[in-house]
């Protein structure tokens, strides 16, 4: 059972630099007010009430962004490139040379978290995330504004993935490298490293290449409550009520939390066993009360026989990277960095 906020939030506070500590109360204390009991999602007031950032084709920090519109689906992908040397290319957006002839230039495809409900491409707080990813990992960032459930179940989030991932494999000028192809990664928080997993089997199936899975505490879970959602509910800004309510809202109505999407390894998932799936990343954050369905999600993928390293930071919330304040942000980048270019 949850413990009282005050002590709680007490408890928090002890581990959590203060200014995360601020964001993500308030990103909380937002998404109380915005899920109802119904199951339905006030998205006026949502859209409201986040801070958005807007693309800037001039450089900021070293970064430069754009938004394109897959126009034969309409899915709206944020871009976001390293700034030209030569300044006098700055405010120009080029669509027809590749990244790089000669080196190889990671393109990693980024889905947001969120729940499957909250945020978008242009949150601010990913807008923040994905220029670090480009600044620290040299690589090229396509963020996807999926659609959100509940007005959009499941599979909408999945299929927007495989959209975006075909579309980001078809265009010419994110191409680089001798071999003249685009070199994807998926990588995903939370809801979004949930549908990074499952677009990359999706990928596999359909021998579509990807060279990596980045998942930062994503979200999984199962009917079964384990021990990290007993000891853990309420006391780092997540209640399992909460996580209830999403999986509601996304699942099929009338699905239970066994199904594949939510529990891909559960009693109804399938062995990823002699699947062609891409190496894995997976972060685990120490207070986070889902991490035994990511840790079984990593033993999932060990039994399966497939690649895969775990990330596992002790004294990390959700939401850590969100700013560059903390140990375990660096610790990431690092992570991450290497992670893209073992491939170069």
């Amino acid at each position: 059972m949850a413990g009282s906020d005050e002590v709680n939030h007490n408890e928090s506070k002890r581990v959590v630099p203060l200014n995360t500590w601020i964001l993500i109360s308030n990103f909380k204390l937002a998404y109380n007010l915005l899920r109802r009991p119904d199951g339905t999602f006030d998205r006026e007031l949502a859209e409201f009430l986040e801070r958005k950032a807007l693309a800037n084709s001039f450089p900021v920090d070293g970064v430069f962004s754009f938004d394109i519109v897959d126009k034969s689906i309409g899915l709206l992908n944020r871009v976001y490139r390293p700034a030209p040397e030569n300044e006098a290319q700055w405010g120009t957006i080029e669509l027809e040379k590749p990244l790089s002839t000669t080196e190889i230039v990671p393109v990693i495809i980024f889905f947001h978290g969120g729940s499957f409900t909250h945020s978008s491409a242009n949150s601010a707080i990913y807008d923040f995330f994905c220029r670090r990813l480009v600044a620290n990992c040299k690589a090229v960032v396509v963020s996807v504004n999926y659609r959100r459930s509940p007005e959009h179940r499941y599979p909408c989030a999945y299929d927007d993935g495989c959209a975006a991932l075909n579309w980001v494999k078809s265009r010419q000028w994110l191409q680089s490298g001798k071999d003249s192809k685009v070199h994807v990664y998926l990588a995903g928080d939370s809801s979004g490293g949930n549908i990074t997993h499952h677009v990359a089997v999706r990928a596999a199936e359909s021998g579509v290449e990807v060279l990596g899975n980045i998942l930062l505490h994503p979200m999984f879970g199962g009917q079964e409550r384990t021990e990290s959602e007993k000891r853990l509910d309420g006391k780092y800004f997540v209640t399992v009520q909460d996580r209830d309510w999403y999986w509601r809202a996304f699942l099929p109505e009338g699905e239970d939390r066994d199904h594949p999407a939510c529990n891909p390894f559960g009693p109804r998932g399938k062995t990823l066993e002699g699947l062609n799936f891409p190496k894995s990343l997976v972060v685990v954050a120490g207070f986070d009360l889902v991490q035994d369905w990511q840790l079984a999600y990593f033993e999932g993928l060990k039994k399966a026989g497939q690649d895969v390293k775990l990330l596992f930071l002790n004294q990390a919330t959700i939401g850590f990277y969100f700013l560059p304040n903390n140990d375990h942000f660096y610790c990431l980048m690092e992570e991450i960095r290497n992670f893209v270019h073992s491939n170069c």
